[in-house]
């Protein structure tokens, strides 16, 4: 039994004690509305909007490091979007941008361990529509308040192929920590991939959460919609270094 003290009766190392912890709820179908975008659950009537968004551009180049290629038809996309609204998990929102009220992007909360407070942020797929905007900032913001501020959750995860330079300096620039890399995780499209992990931790969270509402704020963007400071200002600032 562990006494506590992070060893037990036989004075083995079993990690600190948590007498208080409890599983958590389960992800939910919720919407998350913040001050450029809102998350809202994948159904079929974001579809006309993500197919045209998604093909913004002549090829499928955004599509690369997916299972699945780009939807080359209104066909094809619905049939991707009434399975990805089916799914529990993982479960997928739309992102709708408050500007114009249209689906430009999707994302989803994934291998959900509710009894260990463990949840993925994946499927992260912005159109060209959400390139160079705080969009998808502030999705991700919404998802991560969402998993520790609401659902109380000890741990999030990004993980991305190894190759795939953007989704790692995203992850970066969000403020997930580098675990390492898990060689020849998988096989995508006849290729080796090789994974690598991130995360946050809760007792992470409040620092970064301060970075992404002060670079969220109306007072860091001019009158043309333009970031007054980056990110990593704010991350300097909020986050004690040891």
């Amino acid at each position: 039994m562990d006494q506590g003290n992070g060893v037990n009766q036989y004075q083995q190392p079993v990690g600190a004690a948590l007498p208080d912890w409890r599983p958590r709820p389960p992800v939910q179908k919720v919407t998350l509305a913040g001050r450029f975008c809102r998350l809202e659950p994948l159904s079929m009537v974001h579809g006309p909007a993500l197919f045209m968004a998604w093909h913004r551009i002549d090829d499928g180049r955004d599509w690369t490091y997916f299972s699945h290629s780009r939807p080359e038809t209104r066909q094809q996309c619905d049939a991707l979007i009434a399975a990805n609204a089916a799914s529990h998990d993982p479960l997928h929102f739309a992102v709708i941008d408050l500007a114009t009220e249209r689906a430009v992007g999707s994302v989803a909360l994934m291998r959900v361990d509710a009894g260990n407070g463990v949840l993925e942020i994946g499927w992260v797929n912005w159109s060209p529509l959400m390139k160079r905007s705080a969009l998808g900032t502030e999705a991700i913001s919404l998802l991560l308040s969402y998993t520790f501020d609401r659902l109380g959750y000890r741990r999030c995860e990004w993980k991305c192929h190894s190759l795939n330079l953007a989704s790692n300096q995203a992850a970066k620039r969000l403020g997930f920590q580098y675990e390492g890399t898990f060689r020849q995780a998988m096989v995508v499209k006849g290729h080796n991939r090789d994974t690598c992990w991130y995360s946050i931790i809760d007792s992470e969270w409040p620092a970064l959460a301060r970075a992404l509402d002060g670079w969220l704020a109306p007072g860091n963007f001019d009158h043309q919609g333009r970031q007054c400071r980056p990110l990593a200002a704010f991350m300097q600032e909020s986050i004690v270094k040891p």
